[in-house]
Formats: structure tokens, C-alpha cells, sequence
């Protein structure tokens, strides 16, 4: 007999031998139908697992984050499944489960249509009804690989060569009439897939390089009840309202150009503005904190980046200009400010009386991204942001980090975006020493010090392990967009290593020279990725103190120009950004017109108005004010741009 600890604490005995499953079986068949996947001992697994000592075991249902991959990664086989039955010619590249459903890449004669992913989605339909069991089963690297070259799949083939050299068994899962490789976990019927629906198809390069095979990417999601499918339906069609990348676009913030290429966005006079306030926000936050503002250069010779790290650890990433093995001095165009910074504290010898020195910078960044990867405003080449790096001593390093900290939360909760905060503590990963530098001792104490500061501060954070830049732990701050994925805006980094790599010292009081603790950090981060967050925040009506446009006056008739136009230059002298719209249009088209282009207020004018010297004040959150002296209503817009009202 073996001890089986569940969730809570019971403990329960079995046979050796017992599968997951039938222990789900015995607490309740409610739960077994439900379940999804397991935790054995803290491990995702298989429900399938067989036990043969004393284990920890806990049922993953759709409920949990772990039973949803499971669950959707099921779909991507049932998916993959009713493609080679419908066209058997078609070659399978990859099919993870990701936020909120499932993809699978094909390799097609031509891409699929409309009607197609309709045909698909009746076939996976009918997969569902046959309730096909899965099953796993293992091979050697050599068999894996012959009987995928046997099946026709060359993408396979390349998958499982990359685990051939580590002479592990690969796995692989059958339902019915179709196989396909991979890791697992999965359901134990293609039955539990209730409700499942493809969304749509698009094109994605082979593992997202340019220059590699160009496939058919099918995306789609599945749930456990219609029901829970009919909300997330309706979920995307509200998401479709609110999504930057077409809204945005619409409302004229900003536009692409394919001469210019993906991922380098052009801002509009909309977008740029509200960019340019967004900067001077920031700029003026930080200065009142003692913030320095320092200008450095787009690019820099490739010995700055050896010295980083950067060139190892992150050249892919990176503009290169020039060839090492052909030029004299190879540039890149660089992909973030810090080892820029450290120059400017590198200028002269430092005393700890210095410190904490604060450099801040609204810089221009690239970055390579991979075609795939690029969405809209929310992943860029290039993009700006106000990036800061902070030099302390270790006793300030805790306040220091709270000061950015609280400076980040400040900025968030003055957009109206605080509510839709997340926190993630990203780590090292201990067993992949090549992407890190440093060494194990300076490691565990840079992610001591930053737990012992979250802890302090009661910062509610999940762990990443792994997700750490190659130089330090750091505190990422998400927010979850339209479609439900969780985008990094701003990041607070502890670094002791690039310190003492660059040389950066200060003499302290004792006369002797240390290395600073460096905290890297942003207030809001990318303007760009924050712009695209309060679109959809916001469905582009902005709060008056960031629209674009705040007034757009609105005459009548012709007779009220004159009288207009002086209304235009008393706003304008008070500073407000204010539109004439001197058409010769209906005002109620004209009024139309203003509440798409979600203007916060507009000011009809007719005879009545123009005799009293006023303005008739119509408030998009509030609709018709009625009458009102231009100075009063100057008031009231200066009163809520001043307080940042939302």
C-alpha cells in the first residue's frame, strides 16, 4: 500500500500501481469527469500517471491554470486530427495551448478559408462525439524519428531530432486514427471537449523566422459547457470594440506603412500627442523625485554590449550594423539604455556622499522582434520609453526600491489602470546556468533582497522561474488587454553584477571602494504599449487631461463664426486643445460626428449664445449642461485637467 496526500491535507492509502485517474475515480466521479490533469509531488502530469510510492497528488480541473492547457492542448490534437482527416496532405508543425484556447500550424497547399475552418470545426465536432480515448505511449529517439519520417511529418522529424542527442524517450499520444508527438498532459477522452470553436486563421513562419516555411496558423478555444463558450464568444466581440489595433487606427492615433515594414508604427497627430503628454507627465514626476535626465546616443560599437552581456545573451535581439568579420568597428543600434547610463556614471570618480544617484531618459529603443511576435502598439521594433537607472548603497537599496515602486503604482492609478494590476517576481532558473551571469551566491542574495522587499511591502506577486534578464531578478508589472493576455508595462530590476563588471565604484566612508547596487526601472514604460493599454481601457474616450482633443466648438450657422472663432482663441489661450468645426453641416451631424471622434466636450453655439456671450456645454459622460459663461466652463475644464480627473 502506498499514502496518497490530496489538496487539504488527506491522507488516503491505495495499491501500488494506482493510476491518477482512478484515485480522481474513487473521491468522486463528479471529479473524474471533471478532471483535466494532475500535480504529483508539485509536477504536472498526466492523469494517466501510474504511482509506485508515498505521493502528494492534487486533481487539476478546468478551474485551475494548469487543467486549462491541458484541456486546450487536447483541442490542438482534436484540431490536428479533423485537419488530416479532411486533407490528408497537410503537414503538422506545432499546437500548444495558449491564453484562452489553442492554435495548431499546418503546412498547406493554400491557406485555409472561411469555409474551411467550418468544415474543420464540424469534423472536430464530430471527434468529440466519438469520445476517442487518448493514449500515451514512448519511443526511442531513433524509432521516434523513423516512424515520423514514416507518417510524412518533416516537422516532427526536426522536433525530435532536437531531443535525440539527450537519448531521452520521446512521447507520444494516439486518439483513434491519428498520432502525433508530444509531451503532454492531456484529457482522457475527447468527449470532455464540450464546446469547441475555431476563431480564426492567419499566416505564421516556422518556429517565427522569416526566412523558414510560411504556415497556416488555425487558432480556436474549447470549453466544458456551451454555456462558458457563449460568454467567452461574447468576451471577443466586446474585445473587438476595444482592441488598439483597430480602434486605434480608426480614431487616427496611428498607422503602418509596409514600405516602412512591421512593427515600426507611424503616430498620427492623435497618438503622438497623447504621447507627448504622457512624456511630460513622467518627466515631470521624476524630476520632482530627484530623477536626472541624461541624453545618450541610438547606437554604440559592439564592445559595450561585450562588456554587458548583451552580445551574448541578447544579439539575436539586436540590430547589427556592420559585419565582424569583414569591419573594422561593427555598431548596433541599441536595445536598452543601461549600459549608456553607466558611462555617464563612469565621467568621474564617486563618493558614497553621491549616492543614490537617479539618471532617467526617455529613450528610443530596437529591438528584433520575430514576425510573429509584433501586435499592433503592444510589441514593436522600435518604441520609446522612460527608462531610469538608480546607483545606491545597500543600505538605501530597500527605500530605493520602494521609492520606484510606489512611483510605478502612482503613475498607474493616475491613468486608471492600477485595477487591472498584476505582479510577477521573475527569478532565475538555477538549472540553466548558460543564460545567466554571476554566480549562483550573488543570484540567490540579488532575489533574497527583492523578496525581502515585496514581502515588506505586502507586493501580492506569482513567480516566474526562468523569466529573469540575464543580469538580475526582477518585479514585472502586467496588465491583462482586451483579449485576456497579460502584457509587462513596467519593470524594477536588482542588479549587483553589471556593476562590478563595468567598474562602476564609489570611495565610502571608510575610504574604501565598493560597487553600487543598481536598480533598473521604468515609471510607465513604452509609450507605445501604454498608449495601446488606454485605447482599450478606455475604448479611446480619454480623460479631457489626456485627450488629444478636449473642446470642439461647434457653430451652427454661418452667422455664429465670428463670435466662434473668438471662443476658439480664449481656449486656446488657456491652453485647452481645442477643434473648430466651421462646416457647413447639420449640427446634429456635426454633434454625431464629435461623439465618435470621442471628443470629451463640445460647445454649440447659436444666436441665443452668441447674444449672452456663452456656450451651450454638451459633456460626453454627461450629455447636454445646458448654458454657460466661456470662463466658467474654461474653469471647470482647467479644474479636472489639473486633478487628473478619469
Amino acid at each position: 500500500m502506498i499514502q496518497i496526500t490530496l489538496k487539504g491535507g488527506t491522507v488516503k492509502e491505495y495499491q501500488e500501481g494506482i493510476s491518477v485517474a482512478d484515485i480522481a475515480k474513487d473521491l468522486s466521479m463528479g471529479l473524474y469527469k471533471a478532471a483535466c490533469a494532475a500535480k504529483v509531488n508539485g509536477a504536472v502530469c498526466d492523469l494517466r500517471t501510474v504511482l509506485h510510492a508515498n505521493s502528494e497528488v492534487e486533481i487539476l480541473t478546468f478551474d485551475d491554470p494548469e487543467g486549462k492547457k491541458a484541456f486546450w492542448h487536447t483541442a490542438s490534437h482534436v484540431l490536428a486530427q479533423a485537419v488530416k482527416r479532411l486533407y490528408p496532405s497537410a503537414k503538422l508543425a506545432i499546437g500548444p495551448a495558449i491564453e484562452n484556447g489553442f492554435y495548431y500550424d499546418f503546412d498547406v497547399e493554400k491557406p485555409f478559408l472561411p469555409e474551411d475552418l467550418e468544415k474543420i470545426e464540424a469534423e472536430m465536432k464530430k471527434i468529440v462525439k466519438e469520445g476517442i480515448e487518448l493514449n500515451r505511449f514512448e519511443l526511442a529517439p531513433q524509432e521516434a524519428m523513423a516512424k515520423l519520417s514514416e507518417m510524412g511529418e518533416p516537422y516532427k522529424v526536426e522536433l525530435a531530432k532536437e531531443h535525440a542527442d539527450k537519448g531521452e524517450h520521446i512521447s507520444f499520444y494516439s486518439q483513434g486514427d491519428f498520432t502525433d508527438l508530444c509531451a503532454g498532459p492531456h484529457l482522457m477522452s475527447t468527449a470532455q471537449l464540450k464546446a469547441v470553436k475555431l476563431l480564426n486563421c492567419t499566416g505564421a513562419y516556422w518556429r517565427g523566422d522569416a526566412s523558414m516555411a510560411q504556415l497556416c496558423r488555425v487558432y480556436g478555444t474549447a470549453f466544458p459547457k456551451a454555456s462558458q463558450l457563449e460568454e467567452h464568444l461574447t468576451m471577443l466581440e466586446e474585445a473587438k470594440k476595444r482592441d488598439h489595433n483597430l480602434l486605434g487606427r480608426q480614431l487616427g492615433f496611428f498607422t503602418t506603412s509596409d514600405l516602412i515594414g512591421q512593427g515600426l508604427p507611424i503616430m498620427l497627430p492623435k497618438g503622438a500627442k497623447v504621447i507627448q503628454l504622457l512624456q511630460r507627465f513622467v518627466e515631470d514626476e521624476e524630476e520632482k523625485r530627484g530623477w536626472l535626465l541624461t541624453k545618450t546616443p541610438f547606437m554604440a560599437k559592439s564592445d559595450l554590449y561585450k562588456l554587458s552581456g548583451h552580445w551574448d545573451h541578447y544579439q539575436d535581439g539586436m540590430f547589427v550594423l556592420g559585419d565582424e568579420n569583414k569591419d573594422s568597428e561593427v555598431f548596433a543600434l541599441r536595445p536598452m539604455t543601461c549600459p549608456f547610463q553607466y558611462q555617464a556614471y563612469l565621467s568621474k570618480k564617486r563618493s558614497y556622499r553621491e549616492l543614490p544617484l537617479r539618471y532617467n531618459e526617455t529613450s528610443t529603443l530596437f529591438r528584433n522582434e520575430a514576425s510573429g511576435e509584433m501586435h499592433g502598439l503592444i510589441r514593436v521594433r522600435q518604441f520609446t520609453i522612460s527608462e531610469g537607472h538608480l546607483m545606491c548603497l545597500p543600505s538605501q537599496l530597500e527605500q530605493e526600491f520602494k521609492s520606484c515602486l510606489e512611483l510605478a503604482i502612482y503613475m498607474l492609478k493616475t491613468l486608471g489602470l492600477y485595477e487591472d494590476v498584476s505582479y510577477r517576481f521573475s527569478q532565475w532558473d538555477p538549472d540553466d546556468r548558460a543564460k545567466y551571469i554571476g554566480t549562483p551566491e550573488q543570484w540567490d542574495e540579488a532575489q533574497s533582497v527583492m523578496q525581502k522587499i515585496l514581502d515588506h511591502l505586502e507586493i501580492p506577486y506569482k513567480i516566474g522561474i526562468g523569466e529573469a534578464a540575464f543580469y538580475g531578478p526582477k518585479l514585472d508589472i502586467q496588465i491583462r488587454n482586451v483579449h485576456g493576455k497579460e502584457d509587462t508595462l513596467i519593470t524594477i530590476q536588482i542588479d549587483q553584477m553589471l556593476a562590478e563588471k563595468f567598474g562602476m565604484e564609489y570611495v565610502d566612508a571608510d575610504g574604501t571602494t565598493k560597487n553600487p547596487y543598481i536598480i533598473h526601472r521604468t515609471s510607465i514604460g513604452c509609450y507605445e504599449r501604454t498608449l495601446a493599454l488606454l485605447i482599450e481601457k478606455y475604448a479611446g474616450a480619454f480623460p479631457a487631461w489626456l485627450a488629444p482633443t478636449q473642446v470642439k466648438v461647434l457653430p451652427i450657422g454661418e452667422r455664429q463664426h465670428e463670435y466662434a472663432q473668438t471662443i476658439v482663441e480664449k481656449l486656446k489661450a488657456a491652453g485647452m486643445r481645442v477643434e473648430y468645426d466651421d462646416r457647413n453641416e447639420k449640427i446634429g451631424y456635426k454633434i454625431r460626428e464629435a461623439q465618435l471622434e470621442k471628443v470629451p466636450y463640445m460647445l454649440v453655439i447659436g444666436d441665443k449664445e452668441a447674444e449672452a456671450g456663452a456656450v451651450a456645454v454638451r459633456s460626453r459622460k454627461e450629455g447636454d449642461k445646458g448654458a454657460m459663461p466661456v470662463a466658467a466652463f474654461i474653469d471647470m475644464l482647467t479644474d479636472e485637467v489639473q486633478k487628473k480627473t478619469l
